[in-house]
Formats: structure tokens, C-alpha cells, sequence
């Protein structure tokens, strides 16, 4: 009998939309791959997710972003459940959805991470401590939702769009290139460079066909593509996390080579659609994307 897996996508976060993307990418494959799928559209209502989950599922596949589905909430939900789920646990989840905890974790296992503090929006400006260029971003958002450069003579220092609370991370501005390097088990398998059109690789940069390149192998010295894979290696073990994560960084090479990595996050739940990070590497390193689906799905678990 086919193993049953119910792809929880959608949700209510900023992300929703990606994550039906991602959810049905993963949904048709795991159907290709032989598997009896379910996909479920989750609400806030707790009572109809447990209903549509039950008979319980031999696994689920998490395909949530964002806040309650990346943050720990429907992890430990599956976990009272007793089923087992793709991806990292709620600790995992929890830490690495905010990022300021993370970024403690990261530098006392030696990864740099760009210099930041939690403020109230008050004082973002007058007291940040930063000379422009700086960042301030939302302390718990993915998919750099909200991420906002306040570059010298801005007059505003808030973006009209803000809606993520009274209170911001602010961090240093790292110029230079961006990198990612996914983690799948217990190895990095590469390094990519993204380019993006605008010169900032925001929400749009990333979710629109065409905005941004993504250079595959990233062409950066030997030497650090193997401290950027280290790196997010040592930062997805030290989260605790499970089966797929991708680590984000900044690279500084404006004085020249070679330069200085930051580590800006992990994602616990990186995106799964046809213009996503994680299949991309994963086809580069010789791994169709149902069979990336399909070793999630037999790596499931929980802490139940």
C-alpha cells in the first residue's frame, strides 16, 4: 500500500502564496514518486486542520513559510499528534525564525554575523548606533519580507508598507555579493551566488521569473565556497536542525580577495518552487527534484 502524506501548504503568513506554490511542486512529485497525497490549505483553524488530518497520514510533508509554519507553532501541533514531518523540530524552528537568537548561536560557534540590535521604531535613526547604509528588517520574518536599507540623506526611515510590529532589527550593512548554500542531512552540497536586477535581493527579486540570476556554482575562491558550506553546515547543526535547511549570507569582497563572510540566517523551510534555491542545488549536485521530495518524506519525524 502506498504511503500516505498530507502536504500542509498555504497558511496565513505574508508567504502564502509561495507556499501553495511550493506545496503543489512538492504535491506532484510525491504523486509521480508512487506516494498517496492529500493536500491541505491551513487556516488558524486549529479544530479543521486536526479533522483533515485525520485518520492521521503515515508523514507529513510541511511545505508552510512564514510565521506559524516555520516558527515552531505547526511543529509542535504534529508533534502532540504524534506524526512524523518533514523538515526541523520546533526548537530548530523556533531559534532560527528569530534572528537575533540565531545570530547569538552563530557566533559562539565562531560564524560572523553582521553586528545588530533589536530597537523600538522610535528610536531607529536617531539612537540605531549605525551610520547609513544600514538594515532593518522584521526580527521573525522569512523570505527578507520587510527588509529595508536606510541609505545616507533617506528622509524616511520607515517604509510606509512596515507592518511587523513596533520594534525592528537593525544590523550593519554588509556590502558586496550574496551567497546561499544548502544543507540537505548532514552535508552542504553548494554555493550560489545570486544576482539580482535591482541590486537587492528582496521578496520580489526572489519569487519573479527573470529578476535575479543565480549563478551556480558561485564564482568565488575555493576557499570560501568550503567556509560558506562549513559555515552552514556548523549553523544547521547547532540549530538542531532536520532534513533540508539553506543558509544565507553576505559576502564582502569590496577590498578585494579574498573577502569576509556573514551569515544572515538560516531558513528552516526554504522555498520548494521552479524558481527555488534548494531544487536548483539539489539538480547541480545530481538530485532530481522527486527524488529530493522523496528522501524528505522517508527522513521524516518527530519528537513525540
Amino acid at each position: 500500500m502506498a504511503k500516505k502524506v498530507a502536504v500542509l501548504m498555504g497558511g496565513c503568513s505574508v508567504e502564502r502564496e509561495v507556499s501553495l506554490t511550493s506545496g503543489a511542486a512538492c504535491a506532484a512529485a510525491l504523486r509521480d514518486a508512487g506516494y498517496a497525497v492529500i493536500c491541505i490549505d491551513v487556516s488558524r483553524d486549529v479544530r479543521r486542520l486536526i479533522d483533515a488530518l485525520t485518520p492521521l497520514p503515515d508523514v507529513v510533508f510541511n511545505a508552510l513559510h512564514g510565521r506559524d509554519g516555520e516558527d515552531g507553532k505547526i511543529q509542535g501541533l504534529l508533534d502532540l499528534l504524534g506524526v512524523p514531518y518533514t523538515h526541523s523540530g520546533v526548537l530548530a524552528s523556533a531559534i532560527a525564525m528569530n534572528k537575533q537568537v540565531a545570530k547569538t548561536l552563530f557566533g559562539a560557534r565562531g560564524i560572523p554575523c553582521p553586528e545588530g540590535r533589536i530597537m523600538a521604531l522610535e528610536r531607529i535613526g536617531s539612537e540605531s548606533g549605525f551610520e547609513p547604509p544600514y538594515v532593518m528588517k522584521p526580527n521573525d520574518e522569512g523570505s527578507s519580507v520587510g527588509v529595508h536599507i536606510v541609505r545616507p540623506g533617506d528622509n524616511r526611515i520607515l517604509p510606509e508598507e512596515w507592518r511587523f510590529g513596533d520594534s525592528a532589527l537593525v544590523e550593519r550593512y554588509i556590502p558586496g555579493r550574496e551567497l546561499t548554500v544548502v544543507v540537505i542531512g548532514d552535508r552542504a552540497i553548494g554555493v550560489t551566488e545570486l544576482r539580482p536586477n535591482t541590486g537587492f535581493y528582496d521578496y520580489n527579486a526572489k519569487y519573479t521569473d527573470g529578476q535575479t540570476l543565480h549563478l551556480c556554482p558561485a564564482p568565488v575562491p575555493d576557499r570560501i565556497a568550503e567556509q560558506a558550506m562549513e559555515y552552514a553546515l556548523t549553523a544547521h547543526c547547532a540549530l538542531g536542525c532536520r532534513g533540508v535547511s539553506r543558509a544565507d549570507f553576505r559576502y564582502d569582497d569590496t577590498q578585494g580577495e579574498p573577502g569576509q563572510l556573514y551569515m544572515l540566517e538560516v531558513n528552516t523551510q526554504p522555498g520548494m518552487t521552479p524558481l527555488s534555491l534548494v531544487p536548483e542545488q539539489a539538480a547541480q549536485a545530481g538530485i532530481p527534484f522527486g527524488e529530493l521530495v522523496s528522501w524528505m518524506v522517508e527522513n521524516a519525524a518527530c519528537d513525540a
